[in-house]
């Protein structure tokens, strides 16, 4: 099942780490499965859909950024859910490059590393695979020969980990700089990894002496000076016995690269590159992988001909002020001239340092840097002026541009021209990972969305990043719950984790809000979904914890100032309003199969229908609009149910294999039901599909091109416009499908 990533942002506590399995054998070789990428079967229908983002602009950690050493204004960029893209100059936008990623190969969204060939311009290679747990699929190799047009993929019987501790550290993916043909990737369990033919087949390095341990880390970057290689190895543990950077010079031996920096602030090689015109590898360490939990970190400098290391640290955090270092790139065209990150820098914010004497003084662009977010209005998070960023561990500098610096954040890329203006350069590139979507029936907008990390926004148009940014009164971090009463859309609440508030309500369509006056005790600790009745008068409040831990709900007839427990309510459920009559509220209680009603405002609840698909509490519950009892369950692999009696009874659907969420749209012309809209498969393929015959039939209108991993979360359909859905992803944002 995918787990979204949790994104820390200014000012909220930090994410819990991710856990991290055990190590699996030393050296486990990859099996290789040359050929191009086998495409989806089935089609979109004739005359087919045209797919766009939903404009919000990045919203998710960019852990990688990359310029081309040898062709100018060409540069690529990895995520860690969100897939890679190539930035091309003259649009000025970023390209996704790994949409075709459909259902099943949902993990391969995060990108762990990629690689460029200097000496072949067009050719490009990703090491994909988002977990390295063991309920997570193995990892995968895409190469290029046109820039990441077309590709072919080779799969491993190794895991990797895009969105686990360690995805900002540097590319542990590299082409041979003496044999275009060889590859090296690094992997966090499975030491090095070696290919001669491009990657098409893999094997164990011979002779690398890393010994694979239990942090999950293992080869963090990989890096070429001249003719050398260096890798870095996460798995030490900071003494001067424990290496934490190696070498080879003709890529059978390796060896402990003598006299490296030890101790806490040097214990992880976090990235590196090199100065070829000093002769200098700059390293930048921290005693933790990152991007959280980094204190303490350094800079140093290797000869790469004499030996010598020179601790270049740009600054000794004072008290109170604890940070490691990221990113680090240098100045193709200036010797000496380089740009490092700190990261996890909370109290006096992260900056960027900067040198042009090969890092005898360091300049910090923060203090001097202008920023424009007005293209991307939530990067404020609420607050009067944006901060310079966090989670930098990605830099990189134009080698035709001294002066053109990009770095990635947590939730956006910044650059500059002139190294004192600084605005996103985002354009293209959407990573939010999507739980939640409402299109009204009326107003100014057609979308409201929640979102992991992001809160709730208010979409005014689909080709511009909403202009009041995030939903603010209180703002959250994830949301957890968006409703709106259908007889009363321009009552709109939300909830969600924040630091002052869980829930909140709008009367004017979601553009403004104010919190709820008050909200009962386990809103803090497991601020769940939320339904509102048709009129607006009810408000039902589910509880779940991050554990998934369920509670009873709580209702609400006063607008939130007061609550009171429904104990008959199935605990940790998600409820849902009738959207004809204030009276009635449903929930699906996964763990006993059973649909649950009220009739009495969600006061009491009782059992009806039993004996249904059950054990998975991502099964989701929806309702015809304009009707009374009209309700669709979708059970994932087990179906799509329908019930017209309010869950009284339900019959499954004949017409589709699997049902993971259905929303429904206006009618197409001449039909007496809304067009019902669903994830799911009508015969092999996961994908989007819609009926205009109320679920007889089904069309799928995604195609082979648009997929985008998982998109099980939500989906929206327009009740103003036929044909446009709106589809939740978990990394690639809310796309948005209209015929064409």
């Amino acid at each position: 099942m995918p787990v979204s990533r949790r994104t820390v942002l200014a000012g909220t506590a930090a994410a819990a780490a991710l856990s991290v399995p055990a190590a699996p054998p030393a050296q486990a070789a990859p099996r290789a499965q040359a050929g191009p990428t086998a495409p989806a079967t089935g089609a979109s229908p004739t005359g087919g859909y045209r797919w766009r983002n939903v404009v919000i602009g990045g919203t998710g950690f960019v852990t990688g950024v990359l310029f081309h050493p040898t062709v100018r204004g060409l540069a690529y960029a990895r995520t860690d859910i969100g897939g890679a893209y190539r930035w091309d100059e003259g649009p000025a936008r970023w390209t996704p490059l790994t949409d075709h990623l459909g259902w099943d190969d949902w993990n391969l969204l995060g990108v762990e590393a990629l690689a460029v060939d200097p000496a072949h311009p067009d050719r490009l290679y990703l090491a994909l695979g988002t977990y390295a747990q063991p309920w997570a699929g193995d990892g995968a190799l895409l190469r290029s020969e046109d820039r990441g047009a077309t590709w072919t993929r080779t799969d491993l019987t190794v895991k990797l980990g895009a969105n686990e501790d360690g995805r900002g550290t540097g590319e542990r993916l590299l082409v041979d700089p003496r044999d275009s043909d060889t590859l090296w990737l690094g992997t966090r369990h499975d030491g090095l990894l070696k290919s001669t033919d491009r990657g098409a087949g893999w094997a164990a390095a011979d002779g690398f002496p890393g010994t694979p341990g239990a942090t999950g880390q293992g080869v963090t970057l990989l890096v070429a000076a001249g003719r050398t290689l260096y890798a870095g190895w996460g798995d030490s543990d900071g003494t001067p016995g424990s290496p934490n950077l190696y070498r080879t010079t003709d890529g059978r031996t390796w060896e402990a690269v003598p006299g490296q920096p030890a101790g806490p602030a040097a214990r992880i090689p976090v990235r590196a590159a090199h100065d070829r015109h000093a002769g200098e590898l700059y390293v930048t360490y921290a005693d933790a992988p990152g991007p959280n939990g980094q204190s303490a970190g350094s800079v140093h400098k290797l000869a790469v001909t004499g030996g010598g290391w020179t601790d270049v640290t740009p600054a000794v955090p004072g008290a109170g002020d604890t940070f490691g270092y990221g990113g680090v790139a240098v100045d193709a065209r200036r010797p000496g001239t380089v740009v490092v990150s700190t990261n996890n820098r909370w109290a006096a914010v992260d900056t960027l340092y900067r040198t042009t004497d090969g890092g005898r003084t360091w300049t910090s662009l923060k203090d001097t840097a202008v920023l424009d977010v007005s293209e991307t209005p939530y990067l404020k998070w609420g607050e009067e002026r944006p901060k310079f960023g966090w989670w930098i561990q990605t830099v990189a500098v134009d080698p035709y541009d001294s002066r053109h610096v990009l770095y990635g954040t947590g939730a956006t890329v910044y650059g500059t021209r002139d190294l004192r203006h600084w605005a996103p350069r985002i354009r293209g590139l959407e990573e939010s990972s999507v739980r939640q979507l409402i299109s009204p029936p009326t107003g100014p907008a057609h979308l409201i969305s929640g979102l992991g990390d992001l809160g709730v926004m208010y979409h005014e148009r689909l080709t511009a990043s909403p202009s009041r940014g995030m939903a603010t009164n209180p703002v959250f971090g994830t949301a957890t719950g968006l409703a709106q009463a259908a007889a009363r859309p321009s009552y709109v609440v939300r909830t969600g984790w924040g630091d002052h508030g869980n829930g909140a309500f709008s009367h004017d369509g979601g553009r403004t809000w104010e919190p709820f006056a008050a909200q009962p005790d386990l809103a803090a600790q497991a601020p769940g979904p939320i339904a509102v009745g048709a009129d607006g008068r009810v408000l039902l409040w589910s509880f779940v914890h991050w554990d998934g831990t369920g509670y009873p709900a709580h209702r609400s007839t006063d607008g939130g100032r007061t609550w009171t427990e429904v104990p008959t309510f199935p605990a940790g459920a998600t409820p849902l309003a009738d959207p004809a009559d204030p009276a009635r509220f449903y929930a699906y209680d996964t763990g006993s199969g059973t649909l649950f009603a009220s009739t009495d405002g969600g006061l009491t609840f009782t059992g009806r229908a039993g004996e249904l698909p059950s054990g998975d509490n991502q099964f989701q519950l929806a309702a015809a609009p304009g009707c009374s009892g009209d309700l669709w369950l979708s059970t994932k692999g087990n179906g799509l149910y329908r019930s017209t009696d309010g869950g009284a009874s339900f019959t499954k659907s004949a017409s589709c294999r699997a049902s993971y969420t259905v929303a429904f749209g206006r009618a197409a012309a001449g039909a007496p039901y809304p067009a019902v809209y669903q994830v799911g498969a009508t015969e092999d393929v996961t994908a989007v599909h819609r009926s205009d015959d109320g679920g007889a039939s089904w069309v799928r209108i995604d195609d082979d091109r648009h997929r985008w991993g998982w998109t099980g979360a939500a989906l929206a359909a327009d009740p103003r416009i036929h044909g446009r859905v709106y589809v939740a992803t978990n990394g690639r944002g809310i796309q948005y499908g209209e015929p064409v």
